[in-house]
């Protein structure tokens, strides 16, 4: 029977999500720096209590039950709150400590994530920072799965809104600004001389393509001008990409943001598409994450830093 005068603890929810995360009881101990032997009590402790088993042995490991999954889905949430709780104490003790963890998308990563790690650490000397590129469902799966506080992410018009808030489900996201969408064209062709650009000038070329989220605005935004592209080269590199195009032997579609994160290549011009083929960015985080006092402060730096870059490039529009 479940023992209802002993309710669930927080150890015994970290414990499952650990297992949850690593696959085995000795690496969630590991990972939580416990003994092997502190796990296992956890586990038949919270076992006792929920009345349910929560692992089950599969050969010489060990795997979730319907009722640990049950627990696992529900623990990023409680940590969550629970941090944020520990967090609000700390503030009101006088302390600047916390942990925030961020992923972001590669254009962010060069020009975003530098100045807000930066603007954080200078804030709150305390605070820990750490931060892992990703592309938007790698990131947004980092949230959920409590790898990471805050996810940048971006989508573009061709995207299906009921894709976006399926990956997002159950956390919180927000748009925080538009990024701009150029195409990268040789300075002799003759589409470079107009900004913003028609695409359907350049039916006839053949294209770079980007990772999948890319690629299928590139086939969106030429559908939408009347042409299937012919897609002859595909790499995630903007250098790589803006080579190819100075060598004249192909055009891409990029977001300004990463034209702009280093010097642009002679050889080669950036014209803008319509606004309405900008691409739209967003911060996912988990439901309440902003009361976390750390993560609340990086929320609002990373809004500052964004505001501030779009303004001065001119290269978007800041949402406040």
């Amino acid at each position: 029977m479940a023992d209802i005068d002993d309710p669930l603890d927080a150890h015994g929810l970290r414990v499952v999500k650990a297992i949850a995360d690593t696959g085995s009881i000795t690496a969630a101990a590991r990972a939580l720096g416990y003994s092997q032997p502190a796990v296992s009590q956890q586990l038949r402790r919270l076992e006792r209590r929920a009345g349910l088993p929560i692992v089950e042995r599969v050969g010489r490991g060990v795997r979730l039950t319907e009722a640990g999954q049950v627990l696992a889905r529900h623990a990023a949430t409680v940590t969550t709150a629970l941090d944020a709780a520990a967090g609000d104490l700390a503030e009101l003790r006088g302390l600047r400590a916390g942990r925030v963890r961020i992923a972001a998308f590669p254009s962010a990563s060069s020009i975003v994530v530098p100045r807000v790690i930066a603007a954080v650490t200078a804030r709150r000397p305390g605070v820990s920072i750490s931060f892992v590129e990703a592309e938007p469902p790698e990131a947004i799966a980092a949230v959920r799965e409590d790898r990471a506080d805050i996810a940048l992410t971006y989508s573009y018009p061709g995207d299906r809104r009921e894709h976006l808030e399926s990956a997002a489900s159950g956390l919180s996201s927000r748009v925080i600004g538009d990024d701009d969408t150029v195409v990268v064209v040789p300075t002799g062709h003759p589409a470079a001389a107009h900004d913003p650009i028609d695409l359907s000038q350049l039916a006839g070329e053949r294209w770079i393509a980007g990772c999948p989220q890319c690629r299928g605005h590139l086939l969106e935004a030429c559908g939408r001008a009347g042409f299937t592209p012919d897609i002859a080269f595909e790499t995630d590199n903007f250098i790589a990409v803006e080579n190819l195009v100075a060598q004249g032997v192909g055009m891409a579609i990029l977001p300004r943001m990463a034209v702009v994160s280093l010097p642009m290549l002679s050889g080669i011009a950036a014209p803008r598409l319509p606004s309405a083929e900008a691409r739209t960015l967003h911060v996912v985080t988990a439901r309440g994450a902003e009361h976390v006092p750390a993560v609340g402060a990086a929320l609002e730096v990373v809004g500052e830093v964004l505001a501030r870059h779009l303004d001065s490039t001119g290269m978007g529009t800041a949402r406040r």
